[in-house]
């Protein structure tokens, strides 16, 4: 995304805008020090965790691990996509988005633009056919929803036609190709092309920022499938969507928690009842990526399934798919309703003020499920039960990320199977090498990589300090990693030294490290200024040493009987190395 508006143009916009003013104008700050603190917009806090430094332009949360630019604190706040953040910004401080950058002509984003709009026309249609078709609003209306609530999720219906649709959107001058691509129409072995949706409520399905993506069809009558989806297209990942996020963002932030449910009725019925923060995974298991995106806009969710056999396994998966997500402040819960129940019925059943209660009262905590899950069938009085149940859990824990609840955990394991919580914790870890071998190639790599990582840290507090870097050449050869992070940031800021800390950082939004970047400049550096120089210097020094020692190595690897050349070379590396040492 960040390619296609040139970086310089980035820069400039970073160096113009000021982060306190933005964050201050959603999250109220108060001056701390250098920096300023609030309460952090993307978790549930009532103390002050969340910093934003005014020299570094970058705000980070101790509390949840939130961490960006201006740029990243208004995609993820406001809910905006990259371009119409820059665009944003640059219209607040009277700039102009290059022409280029702003008309974008390459041809994947032409396509899906055009795909956007056929799916908007699809959406139109579908929906005027609903208000024509008495039997289609007779089915909503016996199903308990109001015009109001069809109307918010822009319900609409396909009529009993091979070809309603097709003969609508060609009239229009859309091609049969394109709307192949779209997913609205399919074709048979003799190539004759009809309308996917027919006789069927549809639910349009949106992404994030409230546009058409896809379709879900629900027939009227009797038939299978009971429900038909959008095939994947450019536009519509159903791994990566969730069905109703959008109508249900507000108050997912607002109440801290999202509901995830199996179907589009169970999102739509919960929404009648007056419950909005509710979603659906797409015909799908719940994947790490909703996960992660839920997360994003709140800090709790809760998995409402049915008690039935698919109901569990559905559940379950979702737990699998959590897991890697669950650091420490978030949490997950799963309420299994009652045999031959689903959200929909439940709630009408009960009602708004019930069912919230059994939400609140009857969901189950991720760590109880977990082990109340994985000790079924297993007699824990007996000493290869214990043993059997510690090797089931053994993969989940170690799909956590370090924090309290591993630990806590851990701990509840080591309970139940009678085991010292130490030893119960070596056996949790994976054993591909000897003991002795893995803990001195674990120890030279931490050493290695803390290096480069207090390296970086250094430098992405004081960015000057790269001006001050000579033979980078030298460096560039040594094989470690992150060592061409380093340097491509040392060469950032050579060409261009005004750069702020957020205005580095945002070069790398679209690489794998972007987010490790973001970590290592929330660091806290509690040195002097000369105090994080000669840090910096010396850490520079030691990575020249070992550049050194590694291109030494290489030489005297060729062979036993060296060259004039190489032992030129040599004598140079050599003078090299005494010099840094002293």
């Amino acid at each position: 995304m960040s390619g296609r508006i040139p970086p310089e143009f980035i820069d400039e916009l970073l160096a113009r805008a000021d982060i306190v003013e933005i964050i201050d104008s959603r999250v109220p700050l108060k001056k701390a020090g250098r920096e300023y603190k609030g309460c952090c917009p993307f978790h549930d806090e009532k103390t002050a965790s969340f910093t934003v430094s005014p020299g570094k332009q970058f705000y980070h949360c101790f509390g949840c691990g939130a961490h960006g630019t201006a740029i990243g604190f208004l995609m993820e706040y406001d809910h905006l996509g990259f371009r119409e953040t820059i665009e944003e910004l640059a219209g607040r401080y009277s700039m102009i988005v290059p022409q280029d950058a702003a008309k974008d002509n390459s041809v994947e984003r032409r396509k899906q633009a055009d795909l956007y709009s056929i799916l908007g026309l699809a959406n139109r249609h579908f929906q005027q056919r609903l208000r024509e078709d008495e039997s289609a609003k007779n089915y909503l209306i016996a199903r308990g929803l109001s015009g109001e609530v069809a109307a918010r999720y822009q319900l609409g219906f396909a009529i009993d036609s091979w070809d309603d649709l097709l003969n609508s959107l060609t009239a229009q001058k859309i091609s049969t190709k394109d709307l192949e691509t779209a997913g609205l129409v399919s074709k048979n072995d003799q190539g004759r092309i009809y309308d996917k949706f027919r006789g069927r409520i549809i639910f349009p399905i949106h992404d994030q920022r409230g546009r058409v993506i896809a379709f879900g069809g629900r027939i009227l009558g009797e038939g299978e499938p009971k429900y038909l989806n959008s095939p994947e297209t450019p536009v519509f990942h159903k791994g990566k969507e969730l069905y109703g996020l959008h109508q249900a963002l507000n108050a997912i932030s607002k109440q801290k928690q999202a509901i995830v449910v199996e179907g589009y009725m169970d999102v739509i019925a919960l929404a009648q009842a007056g419950i909005d923060n509710v979603v659906a995974a797409l015909g799908t298991a719940t994947t790490a990526t909703h996960v992660e995106k839920l997360f994003r806009q709140c800090n709790e969710i809760i998995f409402c399934f049915d008690g039935d056999r698919a109901g569990r396994q559905a559940a379950w998966r979702a737990l699998e798919n959590s897991l890697p997500s669950m650091q420490d402040g978030r949490q997950v819960s799963f309420l299994f309703l009652p045999e031959g129940e689903d959200p929909d019925t439940y709630v009408k059943k009960l009602g708004h003020d019930a069912f919230v209660m059994q939400i609140q009262q009857q969901s189950l905590p991720l760590p109880e499920y977990m082990l109340s899950h994985l000790s079924e069938d297993i007699d824990l009085q007996r000493m290869d039960g214990k043993a059997k149940l510690a090797g089931l859990a053994r993969p989940l824990l170690n799909s956590l990320p370090r924090g309290t609840l591993k630990a806590m955990l851990l701990r509840e394991l080591a309970a139940i199977t009678h085991m010292d919580e130490a030893s119960l914790a070596e056996l949790m870890q994976e054993e591909k090498k000897p003991a002795q071998e893995r803990q001195v190639t674990a120890t030279a790599k931490h050493k290695k990589n803390n290096l480069i990582g207090k390296t970086l840290s250094l430098l992405l507090n004081q960015p000057e300090m790269a001006l001050g870097v000579d033979n980078l050449e030298h460096l560039q050869s040594l094989e470690l990693a992150g060592m061409d992070v380093l340097c491509q940031i040392i060469e950032i800021i050579n060409i261009s030294p005004d750069l702020t800390t957020s205005a580095i950082i945002e070069r790398f939004r679209e690489k794998v490290y972007y987010d490790r970047l973001c970590e290592l400049a929330s660091s806290n550096i509690d040195l002097e200024d000369d105090a994080v120089k000669t840090e910096f210097t010396d850490a520079i020094n030691r990575l020249h040493l070992m550049a050194i020692d590694q291109e030494t190595g290489i030489i005297t690897s060729r062979s036993t009987k060296l060259s004039e050349e190489d032992k030129i070379k040599l004598r140079n590396l050599q003078q090299e190395r005494l010099a840094l040492k002293h």
